[in-house]
């Protein structure tokens, strides 16, 4: 738990996956990146999947929902998943919470390891995993979606939303939008052209869930540092450069995805080389 004024942050983590460090660092030259990342045996490195639960003003916002329980077995060895802490719902319920309790699910972007935990299959097909819960995601985003290409057909996948925008459950926004009292859906283009971060303020205290703008923490350290994901990747440089700058003024939390060394910091510059270092910051996980 992390106090940000009146709102109240749980990180989740909904496993660990393993990847091929081309991936998180692209053109990244091994010997650099191996100093925060030493890949194992098989040549692979971590990638955690982070949701943030907010409690403010009486609402419970879960900012995305990870691989979800949909996962074939095949699916769980190509993606190396491993559950040490169990699975979202696992961490709601040490929370005292169920699935029922969430009233808004915010999907950063459709990637299948951000929204697969969108949805569930019962008897009855598939169905929300939140019953009670308005979803919202980026128009851009979801055209992009329901039209992948060669290049992204791989991680969208209809059955992680056909429902909820059937149901009338999932509503799509139209640019930076206030979600709720205090948090701010802000599009953040580059990893895709719809993929938004999160935006938290109370008592002046600001955070900014980062989401793929910078997977790890070295990556919004170093502008030139970015995944292979990416589908804009200098439009990613430029969009990490802005909120840099937007970091550093609000002193604010930051909180990245997929990093199992540090999910959560604050970004610092040194007045002489005007360098960037995240300083931690101690998230324990729900």
């Amino acid at each position: 738990m992390y106090q940000l004024g009146d709102m109240t942050l749980h990180l989740i983590n909904d496993g660990i996956t393993m990847a091929d460090p081309g991936g998180p660092f692209g053109l990244v030259p091994r010997v650099l990146y191996r100093r925060y990342f030493e890949p194992n045996a098989d040549f692979l490195i971590p990638m955690t999947l982070h949701n943030l639960l907010v409690e403010s003003g009486g609402q419970r916002i879960l900012i995305d929902t990870g691989l979800g329980d949909k996962l074939t077995e095949k699916d769980i060895q190509r993606w190396g998943l491993q559950r040490p802490q169990g699975t979202l719902t696992d961490a709601l319920a040490r929370l005292n919470l169920t699935p029922d309790d969430i009233d808004i699910v915010i999907d950063t972007h459709l990637h299948g390891d951000h929204c697969a935990g969108n949805t569930i299959i019962t008897a009855e097909g598939v169905v929300p995993a939140f019953p009670n819960a308005q979803y919202v995601t980026q128009r851009r985003e979801y055209e992009d979606a329901i039209r992948p290409n060669e290049r992204t057909a791989a991680t969208y996948h209809s059955v992680n939303w056909d429902v909820l925008m059937q149901n009338g459950q999932m509503r799509l926004l139209d640019g930076d939008t206030v979600i709720a009292p205090g948090i701010t859906g802000v599009v953040t283009p580059g990893h895709t052209p719809g993929h938004m971060s999160v935006k938290l303020e109370s008592d002046g205290q600001h955070a900014l869930f980062v989401c793929d703008m910078a997977s790890y923490a070295v990556h919004f350290e170093r502008l030139a540092w970015m995944t292979a994901y990416d589908v804009e990747p200098l439009v990613t440089l430029e969009t990490k450069r802005r909120w840099q700058a937007w970091a550093l003024e609000h002193d604010a939390l930051l909180i990245f995805p997929h990093d199992p060394q540090r999910p959560a910091g604050r970004l610092r510059q040194d007045a002489s080389s005007g360098k960037m270092a995240l300083e931690t910051v101690a998230m324990p996980y729900a």
